[in-house]
C-alpha cells in the first residue's frame, strides 16, 4: 500500500477517525494502542502480499520478544541472549538481502519483507537499550511492542524508532491528537505528497532520460543528471520522512526528525548529522561506539570510521556501488578529522566543498555499477557541449507541459527549457531551507493562507498520483 494512492488516503482516515473516537469516548491507552497495532498488521501484510513474507517478520517478533524478557540486569545468560537475538536478526537480513551478492548470483531468496532493513535496525535498537538498561519493554507491552516494530507511518522506510522516546507516547497517555496536532500533521503530508509527486518524480525521469543517453551524454547534461539524482533523492526521502511524521502526528504520536537540510552543511561529518539522523545515531551507538569510537588514538578512530561507512554502504544495497559510496564518505570524514585547518576556509568555500562532495558521491549510489558511474564522471569533466533539453524534459511533467504548450502556443519550443527550470529553481529552494517541514511543525501554527496552499499542493499531487514511483528508499 503506497503512501501516494489514494488507497492509503482512506485507510490514513479511517485510522485517524477510529483513534479520535476510542480517545474521545474515555478509551484506555492499550485500546488505542491495540487499535493502531492492528492497523499496522494489516499495512504491513498488505505491503508484504504474501504468507510467506510475513512469516519470517512474525518468528522476528517473537525472537525479540523472547530475549527482551531475559535480558533484565541480573539475569544468567544476558550476553548469550543478547548476542544470539542479534545473530537472528543480521543472519535474516543478510539471507534476504545479500545472498546473491556473496554468492555472486548463486543463491537467491526473492523479495525481502517489506521495509526490512528499518526492521532490523529497529529490532537491533531495542534489544540494545535492553541489555545495557536504558530501556525496559515489560511483560505486559507486546501490543506496544509491535506497534513499535510495524508502525505503518514508518515501517517501510522509517525514520528508525527509538524505544525509550516511542514507548513512553503509549504508556503515559493514550495516543491523542488535538486541533494543532491534526493541522500540523495535514500540513506535513501535504508538503511531502508535492516534495514526492511534483519535485521528485519528475526529476526522477529527468535524470532516468540523461542516463538513457549513454555515450552521447554532453557535459551539461551530465551535471543535470547529478544535480538532478542529488535533489530526487533528497526530495523523495525527506518527502517520505514527512508524510510519515505527519501521519503519526494525526494519530497523535511523535516520531524522530530525520532530515535538518542536510544540504546546509558546511562538512561532510555536519551533513550525516543532518541526513537520516536515525541512522547516523544507529551507527553511532550500536557500532562506532561499541568498536571504541575515538577514545583509542587517531589511527583506531579513523579505522572505526571506515567500518561505520562501509556497513552504511552495504545496509543500503548490496553492491560494490554502495561500498565505494560509503568508502567515499567515511575516507571523507578522516580527511576532515586530519585538517582541523578546513575549520579556518571561508564558509561558502566550505559549503561549496561539501555540496560539490556530497553530488559527486551520489553518483556512485545511482549507478547501476562501477564502470556506468566512471562512465557518467568522465563525461561531466570531458563530455562534449550542448544540452539536449527536449531529451532530458520528455515525459516529466507531462500534463503541465501540455497546458503551457496550450496556453503559450508561440512558446512552446520553450517548454522544456521551462520544465527543467522549474524543476532545478524550485528543487533546490525546497532542498536548501533554513528549517525543515518537521523542525517547522514543531512551533506550526495554522493559517488560512497557509492552509489553502497545502490543499491546493496535495489536491495536485493526489491528481498526478497515476505517474508516480515508489519511494527511493523502500528498495532499501
Amino acid at each position: 500500500m503506497s503512501f501516494q494512492s489514494l488507497e492509503f488516503l482512506v485507510f490514513l482516515a479511517a485510522a485517524v477517525v477510529l483513534c479520535r473516537l476510542l480517545t474521545r469516548r474515555g478509551g484506555s491507552p492499550r485500546a488505542v494502542t491495540v487499535c493502531l497495532a492492528l492497523f499496522s498488521l494489516l499495512f504491513y501484510w498488505r505491503g508484504c502480499g504474501s504468507l510467506m513474507l510475513l512469516t519470517p517478520i512474525l518468528l522476528s517478533l517473537c525472537v525479540t520478544w523472547c530475549a527482551a524478557q531475559s535480558l533484565r540486569p541480573g539475569q544468567r545468560g544476558r550476553r548469550l541472549t543478547f548476542a544470539l537475538a542479534a545473530a537472528w536478526h543480521i543472519a535474516l537480513l543478510t539471507a534476504y538481502k545479500y545472498a546473491a551478492f556473496f554468492t555472486g548470483g548463486r543463491v537467491s531468496t526473492g523479495p525481502a519483507p517489506l521495509g526490512l532493513s528499518f526492521f532490523t535496525f529497529q529490532q537491533l535498537w531495542l534489544l540494545k537499550e535492553v541489555y545495557d538498561g536504558s530501556f525496559s519493554l515489560g511483560r505486559g507491552g507486546g501490543t506496544g511492542y509491535v506497534l513499535y516494530s510495524l508502525f505503518f507511518p514508518t515501517v517501510s522506510s522509517g525514520p528508525i524508532l527509538m524505544p525509550r522516546s516511542f514507548f513512553p507516547q503509549l504508556r503515559e497517555k493514550a495516543p491523542r491528537a488535538d486541533g494543532e496536532d491534526l493541522a500540523a500533521g495535514l500540513y506535513a503530508v501535504s508538503l511531502g505528497m508535492a516534495k514526492k509527486v511534483l519535485l521528485a518524480d519528475p526529476l526522477g525521469t529527468v535524470v532516468s532520460n540523461g542516463w538513457a543517453l549513454g555515450e552521447d551524454l554532453t557535459a551539461p547534461a551530465a551535471w543535470i543528471v547529478i544535480l538532478g539524482y542529488s535533489l530526487r533523492l533528497y526530495l523523495d526521502f525527506s518527502g517520505y520522512c514527512d508524510i510519515a511524521s505527519g501521519c503519526a502526528r494525526l494519530l497523535g504520536i511523535r516520531v524522530p526528525v530525520n532530515f535538518d537540510a542536510p544540504y546546509r552543511a558546511l562538512s561532510v561529518g555536519e551533513f550525516w548529522k543532518r541526513w537520516h539522523i536515525t541512522l547516523t545515531s544507529f551507527l553511532r551507538e550500536c557500532v562506532y561506539i561499541p568498536l571504541g569510537g575515538s577514545r583509542y588514538g587517531t589511527a583506531r578512530t579513523c579505522a572505526n570510521i571506515l567500518i561505520v561507512y562501509l556497513i552504511s554502504g552495504l545496509w543500503h544495497g548490496a553492491g560494490w556501488t554502495f561500498l565505494a559510496w560509503g568508502l567515499l564518505h567515511g575516507l571523507a570524514q578522516v580527511l576532515e578529522r586530519l585538517w582541523p585547518g578546513r575549520e579556518r576556509l571561508p564558509k561558502a568555500l566550505r559549503w561549496a566543498m561539501t555540496f560539490l562532495f556530497v553530488n559527486l558521491a551520489w553518483v556512485f549510489f545511482q549507478a547501476p555499477s562501477l564502470a556506468a558511474a566512471g562512465t557518467l564522471l568522465r563525461a561531466a569533466v570531458f563530455g562534449g557541449g550542448g544540452l539536449p533539453l527536449e531529451l532530458l524534459a520528455a515525459g516529466a511533467l507531462d500534463s503541465e507541459a501540455t497546458a503551457l504548450r496550450t496556453l503559450l502556443p508561440f512558446a512552446a519550443k520553450a517548454v522544456p527549457g521551462l520544465v527543467l527550470a522549474a524543476l532545478f529553481v524550485t528543487g533546490l529552494a525546497v532542498s536548501l531551507r533554513r528549517r525543515s517541514v518537521i523542525r517547522r511543525m514543531e512551533d506550526f501554527r495554522p493559517t488560512v493562507r497557509g492552509a489553502a496552499v497545502c490543499g491546493v499542493l496535495l489536491a495536485w499531487a493526489v491528481l498526478s498520483f497515476s505517474s508516480t514511483a515508489t519511494f527511493i528508499y523502500s528498495n532499501f
